[in-house]
């Protein structure tokens, strides 16, 4: 059982778990997730952390199909600049691996924001913490769950 799991058992929160085959060479961990469990891809969200102004993390979810918008994610921080952070520092701030990072059940509460694509989605697919396992659970429930703005973040 991984922090998010436990995470989403604790709130009462319906969701189903999906698990496949990871495979150590695949090149994205997301798409990799979609295509295995024959998801679309703008339905599986991949999570991301960001340095916002070289002092305080954020998390990013956008669809595994985009990428995320740097510029568009400071703006809806309040930050100046965001810029990707080293695996390191999010693995540390989060618990969890790069390729198995869920926005739920992390270490650090830290500030959320989902594309606004996810708000035309009853449920999306975020991974449950580690790499081929993923969680599918409603955009409202995981937007509550981690406190998190809908905002355009993926170009």
């Amino acid at each position: 059982m991984t922090p998010a799991i436990r995470a989403l058992e604790q709130a009462g929160a319906a969701f189903t778990l999906r698990e496949y085959r990871h495979d150590p060479a695949a090149p994205a961990y997301g798409l990799e997730a979609a295509e295995a469990l024959g998801l679309p891809p703008h339905e599986v969200f991949k999570t991301l952390l960001a340095m916002l102004d070289g002092k305080r993390l954020a998390v990013a979810l956008v669809p595994v199909s985009h990428t995320l918008d740097l510029k568009a994610l400071a703006r809806a921080a309040g930050a100046k600049k965001a810029a990707m952070a080293e695996a390191g520092v999010a693995e540390r701030a989060t618990g969890y691996v790069v390729g198995g990072i869920s926005p739920l059940g992390q270490k650090q509460r830290l500030a959320t924001f989902i594309d606004a694509s996810a708000e035309s989605l009853e449920q999306l697919h975020v991974s449950a913490g580690r790499r081929g396992l993923e969680i599918s659970l409603a955009t409202a429930d995981l937007a509550r769950l981690t406190a998190a703005r809908l905002v355009p973040l993926a170009r």
